[in-house]
Order: structure tokens, then C-alpha cells, then sequence
């Protein structure tokens, strides 16, 4: 069935830019359409990435890199996650295997790697403002005007408020902006069939649009007409259009718009976008993919296969890991936290399974919201939520909660509504880069009043973590990491109450020693250095159980405390558990610039305990698997042990 995949890319291994592109003979591109396919699938079966929307959006690609002329012309990709294509036309066919690995190049567009990116684009509904600021800049300068903008945007990105802000404002100036929406899901306009086609094509012709501006010329020119005549003439054209083309939200909004295209038959879309190049007004090409196209089990459940690890191409089956992930383990605790309280319902961002909630959505269908791509208002929709006696919980990526802090600050903590937010992905992200990474949130959200944050390290803890955030009266606000959960360990089976909120997890060495003794007598190991205490975010406390176990081997005592709360913070409590202890070392999943860890050094040079602070560089961090980021950034187990000996051994540690 799938033999194809082993034969050569006779094709694609010769385009090495759009211009070879152009010089393909119109007759064997379906052929190129085909090599493309299988170059993506094979590629993401090893390495992982987003496959049904890459699959989808092939045709739509080449037709645009054939008509328009790429770098002079910009072609922007929204969220650029489809961008697959994009570079194996612009010359990364040999450089593809690599993507999204180490070193590698990026899953997302990327200005560094090819002049045929504009912009590093990872978050959705940015390309129409992006694509209309360059625009008006090359407008305004005279030796850039006649280049093009093309936006690519999906269907999906549409829902995000900030393109409906792009779209008005590029009506607004007549801007010749050309978007491309990549309807792959839902239906944006009721104009269907082969009479919408052809009149929607005919509105874009010359002939056309100088008949049109020959008839307001002529109507600008009657005496007194500017009131009546102007408004008659006016609604005439709406009617007369709306009757033949049912005018739709881009007209309204003074785009000339066609479709909805076939978005695999080149020729239609081919003629599409030369004829909108033409106009010298904002186009909306109107463009019907298919998820997954070419591939059965994407095609069959795209959603599983929009960002996929790998997988094996006969069957579509993807790797599974035996260990419990923290998404899973709060997919399950809010099914079973909402069938006792039916109070508590769930609010996503267009990332139902991606955030565990598919489960709850199928569980309690009625209590569970995806607003689409719209962070902002899924906050602001949680505090409407609260305010009538709901328990929402808005469960959203920390790299896309960036996008709403002012909605968690004003229309959350502000209020002091009773919401629990809770952020997935929160520290580092492996493979997805720069724009991926959940570094931010601590430092953004831990000076706001009101707001509890807390940073589970375990499946437990995240449980209890939960069961105090639906008990809590304030907002509460709980981050966790893209990895398994650790192995349980009995402290972290401690419930949070009113004696211990602010407070961390102490874990002594004694809880996870006896795991070393197969290596050596734990009982018989000298102590020749002093005791050192690991102070960690929950989603450190894998790498920092490791750099503890290292430490014991080296004969260092080294206690591990989780910050279960980042804040509210104890710090007399604090002061209690660092006595005793020779030096501190503070390990973040965050950034060190305002991060928890320059609070706590402080704490402990008050106490008289030497301490040093583990964090993520003042850098955006690329793309590679978690134990490669932490490497890079000197925040390895290895890392963390050095720093730790360093503390209390010396020079011997250097």
C-alpha cells in the first residue's frame, strides 16, 4: 500500500527555488503535488510535527510560489505551521530531514534560515497585520511599490480577534493585500457552486473593475448627487451584488473576495491569484483543503495528526510513552473533580486534546467550551463564567497565555473572581522553538495581586494542586510542564490545608537513597562534604532528583524542596528549612530575569546560607528535546549537581 514512499524525488530534488518552480511544465506538477507528500510524511515519521495541515495545503502552496514572485513578493504563513511545502520549494528540500530536530532547521517559518521568510512566525491570527505593515511600508517607498503581500491564513486562525482587527483596518486603507483563507474546516461564506465561481472570478477582472470606477466617476461628477443619487447608486450596486454574489463579511468590510476555490486544483487558484495581483485593492482568495490529504489516517482524523510525534507510515499508529504525562494526569483529575461538582466547567482555545480536556468535552459536553483561537476571550469569557457561580477552568498553553495577560490581570485578578488557569506546557517545550517555549509565565504572572500561582511537581500534587484551587475562594493559577510525571513519592501525597498554603514539599534524600543501593552501601558511604538543600519548581524536580543522586554518590546530603506554591510564598517557613543546610541551590523552569529564584537568593543571604540560582538564559531557546535545551542552557542534572558542589565543595567541583 504504501511502496511509494521508498521512490526517489526526482522532482522535488531539482527545485531549488520558485524560479525552478515556474519552469515545471503545468503537466507534471501533480507529480511534484505527489513527491511533496511523501517527503513530509516520511520525514515526520521520524521526527514528529504538524502533518494534517502540511498535507492539506500542497496545491495551495505551489500555485502561489508559481504565480508570485517569492522573495520580492512576501508570503506569510499564520502561525506558519504549514510552511512544510513552503520550504522544500525555496530551496531546504536536502536540509528537510532535520526539521524540527536539534541544530536542525525550524518547523515554523524562520527570517534566519531562508530570505523567503519574512517573519518567525509560531502563534496564530499575527499575519494580516504583519502582511499589511510591510505592505504600507513598500507602498510608501517609492523603488518597493508593484511588490506583493500574500497572506496564508486558516480558517481556524480567522477566529482570533486580532485578524477581524487586521481585516477592518485593511478595508479600511485599501491596502492591495492579498489573503488567502485556508478554509480546511468550517464554511465562511454560503456562496457555493460553479454561478459563485464565475461571477466572484469576473468581479476581479480589469474590465470589470474600470467599468466599475467608470460608473462612480461618472456619478461623482452630477451636481447635488453627493446625498441622494451617490446613497441610491450605491445601494443599487449592493443589491445588484448581493443578489448575484450574496455579498459576505470581506465585502462589508471593501475586499473584493473569490470563491470558495478548490484548493488542490491548481489551474483555478493559479488564475485566482494572477487576476487578484492585478487589483489595487485588498483580495480575499477563498480556498476549500482537505487536512491530511494524500494520507488515510490524517485525512480520516485530522485532529490527532495536527501536531504528531513519530509515527509508523503503513498504519498511522504513534509512539505512546508507558508514563503518565502531566496533561493526561490532569485530563483525568477534571473528569473527576467536575462529576462531583457541577459547578466546575472547562474553557479551551482551539486546544481541546492537545490540553486533555477532549475527554471532559466528550464527558460533559455542556459544561465545555472551545472558543477557537481566542485566548483573550476565553479569559475574559472564565471571569463572565465565575461571576455566575460557574468554576471555570481555562486551560491554555503558557507561550499562548502570553497573549492574554492583560484579560488575567484586569478581568481576573482584578475582579478576584473565583477561576482556576491553568497552563500547559509552562517551562521548556521540546521541537517547536523559539515561539513554543513556556518560559515567560512566572516572571509575567507571579507580581500580580490576587493571584495564587502553584507548580506541581508530581500527579499527585497536581491533584491536590486541583482540589485546592476549586476549594480556594481567589484565582488561582496552576503550571505544569510538557513531560511524565515523576515517580510518586510519599510526601507528595500531602494535602494543602490552611497550615501549609505557601509552602513547599520537603523531600529528604532519605526518601529516595534506598533507590541507590543496588550501586553501593548507602549506610557505609562517607560524608565528606557538607549538606546541601535543591530548591525546585515542580517542573525541575526530575532534572533536580537526578542531580541529588549524582550528589549522594559523591557523598553529598542533598534534600530536595518543591515549590508547590510560587506564590503565595512562606518565607518565615522558608527561613526554618534552610537551617541546618550549608548552601541552597534554586533550580527554575522559568527565566532567571524576575524569576522566583532572585526572590529566594535573597531569603536565603538574609539567613546566612550561600546559595546560587539555576535559570533559563535572557535568549530565546530553538528547537530540541528537553535534555538538549536543558544542556544548552547549563541546566542538566550535571549542571545542577556541579553548582550544587560547587557551593559546598570547592574547587573540587570546577
Amino acid at each position: 500500500m504504501f511502496r511509494c514512499f521508498r521512490r526517489s524525488f526526482t522532482i522535488l530534488s531539482t527545485i531549488n527555488s520558485p524560479d525552478d518552480l515556474k519552469k515545471l511544465p503545468k503537466e507534471r506538477l501533480p507529480e511534484l503535488a505527489g513527491e511533496i507528500r511523501r517527503k513530509i510524511i516520511e520525514v515526520l515519521a521520524r521526527n514528529g510535527g504538524h502533518l494534517a495541515s502540511n498535507l492539506g495545503c500542497v496545491e495551495l502552496t505551489i500555485a502561489i510560489h508559481r504565480v508570485f514572485d517569492s522573495p520580492r513578493d512576501a508570503v506569510i504563513f499564520d502561525v506558519s505551521h504549514q510552511c512544510y511545502t513552503h520550504k522544500l520549494l525555496t530551496g531546504r528540500f536536502r536540509d528537510f530531514p532535520s526539521v524540527r530536530l536539534h541544530g536542525g532547521i525550524s518547523g515554523f517559518t524562520k527570517r534566519c534560515e531562508s530570505c523567503h521568510d519574512y517573519f518567525d512566525n509560531g502563534h496564530s491570527s499575527t499575519s494580516i497585520s504583519q502582511g499589511l505593515g510591510l505592505l504600507t511600508a513598500w507602498n510608501l517607498d517609492e523603488k518597493s511599490r508593484g511588490r506583493k503581500v500574500v497572506v496564508v491564513i486558516g480558517d481556524g486562525s480567522l477566529t482570533g480577534g486580532m485578524a477581524f482587527e487586521a481585516l477592518s483596518h485593511a478595508g479600511q486603507i485599501s491596502k492591495n493585500l492579498i489573503v488567502v483563507l485556508n478554509d480546511n474546516q468550517m464554511s465562511i461564506s454560503a456562496n457555493t457552486g460553479a454561478l459563485s465561481r464565475t461571477l466572484s472570478m469576473f468581479t476581479m477582472t480589469r474590465s470589470y473593475q474600470r467599468f466599475r470606477y467608470f460608473i462612480d466617476g461618472i456619478v461623482d461628477r452630477i451636481p447635488f448627487s453627493e446625498h441622494h443619487l451617490g446613497k441610491f447608486i450605491f445601494r443599487l450596486k449592493r443589491a445588484i451584488k448581493g443578489f448575484c454574489l450574496s455579498v459576505n463579511f470581506f465585502t462589508d468590510l471593501g475586499f473584493e473576495y473569490v470563491g470558495p476555490l478548490d484548493g488542490h486544483d491548481m489551474d483555478s487558484m493559479e488564475e485566482a491569484f494572477r487576476r487578484a495581483a492585478m487589483l489595487d485593492k485588498p483580495v480575499v482568495v477563498h480556498v476549500r483543503t482537505k487536512k491530511g490529504k494524500g494520507y488515510s489516517p490524517a485525512e480520516n482524523d485530522p485532529a490527532s495528526f495536527h501536531g504528531v510525534g513519530p509515527f509508523q507510515i503503513t498504519n498511522g499508529v504513534v509512539e505512546k510513552f508507558d508514563s503518565l504525562s502531566f496533561t493526561e494526569s490532569f485530563s483525568n483529575d477534571i473528569v473527576s473533580f467536575a462529576s462531583r461538582d457541577s459547578r466546575i466547567a472547562a474553557i479551551t482555545a482551539a486546544m481541546s486534546k492537545g490540553t486533555g480536556l477532549d475527554a471532559f468535552s466528550r464527558k460533559f459536553p455542556e459544561r465545555f467550551f472551545d472558543v477557537g483561537i481566542a485566548e483573550e476571550h476565553a479569559v475574559t469569557f472564565a471571569s463572565g463564567l465565575a461571576r455566575g457561580g460557574m468554576v471555570p477552568v481555562v486551560a491554555i498553553y503558557s507561550t499562548f497565555m502570553q497573549r492574554a495577560v492583560d484579560q488575567v490581570v484586569h478581568d481576573i485578578a482584578i475582579q478576584g473572581v473565583h477561576a482556576v488557569l491553568v497552563l500547559d506546557r509552562a517551562g521548556v517545550v521540546p521541537s517547536d522553538g523559539e515561539t513554543h517555549q513556556g518560559l515567560f509565565d512566572i516572571a509575567l504572572f507571579r507580581p500580580v495581586p490576587n493571584l495564587v500561582m502553584m507548580s506541581p511537581a508530581s500527579a499527585a500534587d497536581l491533584r491536590a494542586c486541583l482540589e485546592y484551587a476549586f476549594g480556594a475562594e481567589s484565582p488561582v493559577m496552576i503550571r505544569y510542564p510538557k513531560s511524565s510525571c515523576p515517580s510518586e513519592l510519599p510526601s507528595f501525597s500531602t494535602k494543602i490545608d490552611a497550615g501549609n498554603v505557601g509552602r513547599g514539599i520537603f523531600v529528604p534524600c532519605d526518601e529516595f537513597e534506598p533507590s541507590l543501593s543496588v550501586q553501593f552501601d548507602c549506610e557505609q558511604r562517607p560524608r565528606q562534604f557538607g549538606k546541601v538543600l535543591l530548591v525546585t519548581t515542580g517542573g525541575m524536580y526530575c532534572e533536580v532528583l537526578q542531580a541529588a543522586r549524582i550528589l549522594l554518590q559523591a557523598g553529598i546530603r542533598a534534600d530536595i524542596y518543591t515549590l508547590r506554591f510560587l506564590k503565595p510564598f512562606d518565607v518565615a517557613s522558608f527561613r526554618d528549612v534552610l537551617s541546618g543546610f550549608d548552601g541552597v541551590v534554586f533550580v527554575e523552569d522559568g527565566v532567571r530575569i524576575g524569576g522566583i529564584g532572585e526572590f529566594l537568593s535573597s531569603v536565603a543571604s538574609s539567613s546566612g546560607v550561600r546559595s546560587s540560582v539555576m535559570a533559563f538564559p535572557d535568549r530565546f531557546l530553538p528547537q530540541g528535546t528537553r535534555e538538549q535545551i536543558c544542556a544548552d542552557c547549563g541546566m542538566s542534572p550535571k549542571d545542577i549537581a556541579r553548582a550544587a558542589g560547587m557551593i559546598v565543595g570547592g574547587s573540587e567541583w570546577s
